[in-house]
């Protein structure tokens, strides 16, 4: 599913139009993503929280040459899911 069909479901789901949809979405990404980037965690509960790992600096090989280089460190978003989720799903 990708973002416009995902807009399309929740017009469908509720009462708003397709472009009320999209302005809630689009808020929420955003919202998660300031939250993210101030070094704080979105918890949903029943779907799964997002958060920021940090990931260590490593060492790494250009797969072309073979040369060994740095990785340096850096944050990464991350996403676990909830248990209604998970048991959702399986």
């Amino acid at each position: 599913m990708n973002k416009t069909e995902l807009i399309n479901q929740i017009a469908d789901k509720t009462s708003l139009t397709k472009k009320d949809s999209e302005k809630v979405l689009n808020a929420l990404i955003e919202t998660v993503t300031e939250t993210l980037k101030a070094g704080d965690e979105v918890q949903l509960v029943g779907f799964g929280s997002f958060q920021v790992k940090q990931r260590a600096a490593r060492e790494g090989r250009n797969p072309k040459t073979g040369e060994a280089l740095k990785i340096a460190a850096s944050n990464v978003p991350s996403f676990k899911a909830g248990k209604t989720l998970k048991e959702a799903v399986n």
